[in-house]
């Protein structure tokens, strides 16, 4: 969804979550990253909100969405803000803990992978999304 901003310029507003887990192996954290073939990047599950959606809304959908899990929403983390194609956007995010389901690849993601928080963080394509998981390791015990 888009709206408005001050002077007429339309930001385009999204949601997205640092998705994660507790390791069955070792009871770690493990956080999900979604590659979408589209721009062949590795990212934080996330997409643009619906008319009349509020931004938790859009993150928990879209969240399933990519990567098929139902999920809890915890803390609030920083917004991003970057421009696509001369467009502002604004990404609002919160930690999310999955609690069940199961990933099938659609035509937006095609992979999701569980990674320790510093392998996730290194795999990430954008560094605009790397402080987002140092967000989630303050505000979540790991």
């Amino acid at each position: 969804m888009t709206g408005p901003d001050a002077g007429g310029v339309t930001t385009v507003r999204a949601a997205g979550t640092v998705l994660w887990r507790r390791s069955a192996a070792d009871g770690k954290v493990e956080i999900a990253l979604v590659h979408r073939p589209r721009y062949d990047d590795w990212s934080l599950p996330k997409g643009k909100l619906k008319r009349g959606e509020d931004f938790a809304a859009a993150a928990v959908r879209e969240t399933h969405e990519e990567t098929g899990m139902r999920c809890v929403l915890g803390a609030s983390l920083p917004a991003s803000r970057y421009l696509v194609e001369g467009r502002p956007k604004e990404v609002r995010y919160w930690s999310a803990e999955a609690v069940d389901g199961g990933f099938t690849p659609n035509r937006e993601v095609d992979r999701v992978v569980w990674l320790p928080p510093a392998a996730a963080r290194h795999r990430l394509t954008h560094d605009r999304d790397r402080p987002l998981v140092d967000a989630f390791l303050e505000a979540v015990t790991p």
